[in-house]
């Protein structure tokens, strides 16, 4: 059994990130799921995809997210003509010093959100795959890290629109979460509504963490408890995507551990010091399906049969039940 002071810390850092869940939901009214979500990733060190119909929120939760620490955001807004150099910056001529000076892009920010990441090339979709896997970008050879913590955001239009590039597998890959907001409850469009009328949604929140509060919550996150039975649990689920007769391809080792690490931030968000098999059901239904390509479906799109597979497998593993929790 774990001491009474590691409890007691646990327990505070649940209910700071709760308050601080709170602080966001003041403007992003009735996304508690998906503010919780966005939360979890950050935790755990991942990126977030966010794919839904226009004007539901998307861009706004983001905001409303980075507005919420006290840290450095800057928002892309893609299109056709974007070039991979207005993403990682560019190395210029200096004529006064005679030297070669290396001016930042937009990605040297704590927070990024990536507005409509599919109406850009993939050539620039490319761009980002070095920034979210190893924290750096490389221009002229040189390598350039990425500020700490690191995040993106990335929103895109349903793949049947027109005018959108389908992200290939290994750009999907590096989300550690896909995420649908969906339209609004009946009650929560109403307060919408009115938060509108009186320009409250347009006002900026106060932070509620500082960049080092956040650091500190990751770290408390990756101390999270896991079980054997979990890994066990955990590594089951994605060999069952693996020998499913309907999956092409299936969950890769990089899916497996998004989640764990998932599974870890979401028991320290719910105020434990170790993971449940709850806490693996919950996150799966995120981390899995975007990596997952059906026979007859694209991978950039989740549709009915790959949630119905991903529903089947969720339902055929056996659910561990733990012996003992440290």
């Amino acid at each position: 059994m774990m001491n009474h002071f590691r409890l007691s810390n646990i327990q505070q850092s649940s209910v700071l990130i709760q308050q601080w869940m709170d602080r966001i939901e003041k403007v992003v009214i009735g996304r508690r799921e998906a503010i919780e979500h966005l939360i979890i990733a950050m935790l755990s060190g991942g990126h977030v995809m966010i794919e839904d119909v226009p004007g539901v929120g998307k861009t706004l939760l983001a905001k409303t997210l980075s507005q919420s620490i006290d840290c450095d955001f800057t928002r892309i807004q893609c299109n056709p003509d974007l070039m991979p150099s207005d993403l990682t910056g560019i190395t210029i001529y200096n004529q006064k010093s005679g030297e070669f000076e290396f001016r930042h892009g937009p990605l040297q920010s704590n927070l990024v959100l990536v507005d409509e990441l599919n109406r850009t090339s993939p050539r620039t979709q490319s761009a980002l795959l070095e920034a979210m896997e190893e924290r750096a970008v490389t221009v002229d050879g040189v390598s350039h890290a990425l500020p700490r913590p690191f995040m993106v955001v990335a929103t895109q239009n349903p793949a049947d629109y027109e005018g959108t590039y389908p992200l290939p597998e290994a750009q999907l890959d590096r989300f550690m979460l896909k995420i649908e907001l969906g339209y609004p409850k009946h009650a929560d469009e109403m307060t919408m509504l009115q938060h509108r009328a009186e320009k409250y949604s347009a006002r900026k929140i106060k932070p509620a963490l500082f960049k080092e509060e956040v650091l500190k919550l990751k770290k408390e996150a990756f101390q999270v408890h896991v079980d054997e039975t979990i890994y066990k649990y955990i590594v089951d689920l994605a060999h069952a995507t693996r020998n499913h007769p309907e999956v092409k391809l299936g969950i890769s080792p990089r899916g497996s551990f998004a989640l764990m690490r998932a599974s870890q931030a979401r028991a320290l968000v719910k105020g434990r010091s170790y993971c449940l098999p709850e806490d693996v059901q919950h996150m799966c239904s995120f981390v899995f399906p975007h990596r997952l390509l059906c026979f007859g479906g694209t991978a950039d799109h989740v549709n009915n049969a790959t949630k119905q597979v991903m529903d089947h497998i969720l339902k055929s593993v056996h659910i561990p039940a733990l012996k003992y929790v440290r």
